[in-house]
């Protein structure tokens, strides 16, 4: 199997190619770059695997939650090559790749994201049989103070949402995490390991039908909400 997975839903911009048992990887934290990086990050996984574009079976994408330009772009992207190539396309969660490269241990994962705007992008996983993630709840944004999280006595938790509201979402836990990184971005290694099963289980489709996972449909405050926000 060969596949090229791409997520660029954070500030991070990563391209990666399953080929085999091999991963290959180009990341990249690189805002307002993305769409500089990306397409040559493409050439340059194949080229250091030896392969062209038309040996590809699939194209894994990170359908958000994120930044709306970059999921946008790794949408767009990942429709473009899969149209050229007639290849199927495997949408997975940004959210959900954040969440893989936690600790791989029995605590379940919180993953969030920074959303800007006082907000953040939020999902909770739990390690499935395969070693993989699966989620425990539904996907949501708002403010970090609002979040509701099931009941554990630990968490794992990633990414940027944590380096932000640190002290908001400890008060929401019931005790501190077993383990918190809040430097980490999804990454399209990840993006490419969820997909990869679901590609093997037939679960790829039609480029037209990979959509992006806003989860919100507003990108900036108001004049008047900003001036609310600073008080």
């Amino acid at each position: 199997m060969n596949l090229l997975a791409i997520e660029t839903a954070t500030e991070c911009c990563s391209v990666a190619l399953l080929a085999g048992a091999d991963l290959i990887v180009r990341s990249e934290i690189a805002p307002r770059r993305h769409a500089e990086l990306l397409l040559p990050m493409c050439d340059a996984v194949l080229a250091e695997a030896g392969l062209s574009r038309h040996v590809l079976d699939a194209i894994a994408v990170g359908r958000g939650p994120g930044a709306f330009t970059g999921v946008r772009l790794a949408i767009s992207a990942a429709q473009g090559i899969a149209l050229a190539l007639d290849l199927p396309v495997i949408a997975v969660s940004s959210l959900a790749a954040l969440a893989l490269d936690a600790p791989a241990d029995d605590a379940p994962v919180l993953a969030v994201i920074d959303a800007r705007m006082g907000e953040i992008y939020a999902g909770t996983f739990r390690r499935s049989a395969d070693g993989l993630v699966e989620a425990i709840g539904s996907e949501s944004v708002g403010p970090a103070a609002a979040l509701t999280l099931p009941a554990r006595r630990a968490w794992n938790v990633i990414g940027t949402g944590w380096e932000s509201y640190r002290d908001v979402l400890l008060a929401r836990m019931e005790g501190p995490p077993r383990w918190a990184e809040g430097q980490r971005y999804p990454q399209a290694g990840a993006v490419a390991r969820l997909a990869a099963p679901r590609f093997m289980a037939g679960l790829g489709v039609a480029p037209e039908l990979a959509l992006p996972v806003y989860l919100r449909d507003k990108v900036a405050l108001t004049s008047s909400e900003q001036r609310l926000a600073r008080g």
